[in-house]
């Protein structure tokens, strides 16, 4: 199944090569969808090329190629027409938030965590971000969003989508959301050392803090991570 933007793109792309043998430029793209940024094509060519439908050739400026059409193509017809196939949707505000991508499944963003100095996470409800379900487990999880930098050489950044897994357990040396003293909450490596627990950096800028064992309750686990460019 494609989206109805993923559909736009393709049959853009492809009418582009038909007419003049090369692919389309990411602004070209961009200008023909009426989408403010590049990031939106980026994220629609990842999943045309995810289902099959296009591929892209290295080191070759322009580097697309159509590999497939869905069943119900028409050339030249027009793309807003298009139903078969596609899912609808709302696709203004907050596109890096939005289910643009068929096949995802939909978590409660809770709010920003810090990753740095520790920060209150809010739970907003109202709020969704789509998530790929090879990401998830069994249980039940929910999303944050990463703020600050003393978890980058763990690979998370300020601005990451974080997928957490809801539990109130955690091996030695996860990556945990650790609620402090029922008041702060921060996303942190947990070491179990003696009757204290140490949350560790991933950054040496940032000290590890120790606690002792009844200051620290496991809100999560972290199992996956998702990133804008």
């Amino acid at each position: 199944m494609l989206t109805q933007r993923q559909h736009q793109l393709l049959q853009f792309i492809q009418g582009y090569l038909s007419n003049r043998g090369v692919p389309p430029s990411f602004e070209e793209m961009r200008d023909a969808l009426k989408l403010k940024s590049k990031s939106g094509i980026h994220r629609l060519i990842m999943g045309l090329e995810e289902r099959g439908y296009i591929r892209r050739l290295p080191y070759r400026a322009r580097a697309l190629e159509v590999t497939r059409l869905p069943a119900n193509w028409r050339a030249g017809a027009d793309p807003e027409a298009a139903s078969t196939n596609v899912v609808q949707g709302n696709f203004g505000a907050r596109p890096d938030l939005a289910a643009e991508e068929a096949g995802t499944l939909s978590l409660p963003l809770y709010g920003r965590i810090a990753a740095g100095t520790p920060i209150e996470a809010l739970r907003d409800h109202s709020t969704q971000v789509a998530v790929p379900p090879h990401l998830l487990g069994n249980g039940d999880h929910y999303a944050l969003e990463v703020v600050g930098d003393s978890m980058i050489e763990a690979g998370i950044q300020d601005g990451d989508i974080v997928v957490i897994e809801r539990r109130d357990v955690a091996d030695n040396g996860d990556i945990v959301v650790a609620l402090i003293d029922d008041a702060e909450v921060t996303l942190k490596r947990m070491r179990c050392k003696g009757a204290t627990i140490a949350l560790e950096a991933a950054n040496p800028q940032y000290e590890t803090r120790i606690f002792g064992p009844n200051r620290v309750k496991v809100q999560g686990r972290l199992v996956g991570l998702m990133r804008r460019y």
